[in-house]
């Protein structure tokens, strides 16, 4: 199986940042928190969403960690990374002889994540005949591999994440309506960071730390100015935008770059809300003008 793929660990809830980094102090996220907590007692499928870099994989990490399934492996399945043919094959296994060029029997994700979790992330990209393949699984456990005629069970569960719109992908007959609902059983919505900047200052301080063990360097303290700075910023890549922003600054051991670059383009973005601000004020003017009667 292909690395980029398809990856299978054993994760130690240790490992995981602080409950409170993860969820923040946001109204958003403590809604989200609850829900969390309706599923850690739950082994239903899930669907998680949000933006890209918002931290879908990193809730189902905690789900998975906090479960009765937390002994078994964790197996991720990117269903972006590849053909649906491959797809296939990398979520039921293939066995020998199926199809040209296989030389032996191959397990898929779903033996793989035996007594653990399957996270299946971007969901959306998966084409219909495997969705329909994938509603009889959540609903009996029974698959087969790719050319056999075996039939296995799977004790697993299925956490899907995506950050299209699903909703819009059932009514443009782009994903099935009978998946969705499977799905829905439980779902959670990630807020972009743009909408949780308060929590910017606690998620930078474990970055700091963190990334600073990882490369071996000394754990920095950001400025009050610098953190204005990051708070401002609308941050369209999110979390993973922002870690590697931090990354920067632990590795160059300074945030004078940081100031710099976010300063000009945050500059920027003011001179052009403001001309903009000018070009509606003064349209708004002209059109008053326009409707005021002659002679008045």
């Amino acid at each position: 199986m292909t690395r980029e793929a398809t990856q299978s660990f054993r994760v130690d809830r240790a490992e995981l940042p602080h409950e409170a980094v993860i969820f923040g102090s946001t109204a958003a996220m403590r809604k989200i928190r609850v829900k969390v907590e309706e599923a850690l007692g739950r082994s239903v499928p899930m669907l998680i969403q949000g933006e890209s870099g918002t931290g879908k994989e990193l809730i189902g990490l905690f789900v998975h960690t906090h479960s009765a399934l937390s002994d078994g492996p964790f197996v991720k399945l990117n269903c972006a990374a590849m053909s649906n043919g491959l797809l296939e094959v990398e979520l039921f296994g293939i066995e020998k002889g199926a199809i040209p060029g296989a030389a032996e029997c191959k397990r898929g994700a779903m033996e793989i994540a035996e007594g653990g979790t399957l996270f299946l992330d971007e969901i959306s990209e998966m084409d219909l005949e495997l969705q329909a393949r994938l509603v009889g699984i959540l609903r009996d456990g029974h698959f087969s591999r790719v050319g056999g005629r075996e039939e296995l069970v799977a004790h697993l569960r299925v956490i899907c994440a995506a950050r299209s719109d699903l909703e819009a992908a059932v009514a443009r007959r782009a994903f099935r309506q009978d998946l969705l609902s499977i799905l829905n059983s439980i779902r959670i919505q990630l807020p972009p960071l743009r909408e949780r900047r308060e929590d910017i200052p606690l998620i930078c301080n474990y970055l700091l730390e963190k990334l600073a063990h990882s490369y071996g360097r000394p754990t920095l303290k950001l400025s009050e100015s610098a953190l204005v700075i990051l708070q401002q910023w609308r941050w369209p890549g999110n979390m993973r935008e922002l870690e590697n922003w931090i990354a920067r600054i632990v590795v160059f051991g300074t945030e004078e770059a940081l100031g710099l670059e976010f300063t000009r383009q945050l500059a920027s973005m003011s001179t052009v809300g403001q001309r903009k601000h000018r070009i509606v004020h003064q349209r708004a003017g002209t059109a008053k003008r326009a409707r005021r009667p002659h002679g008045g």
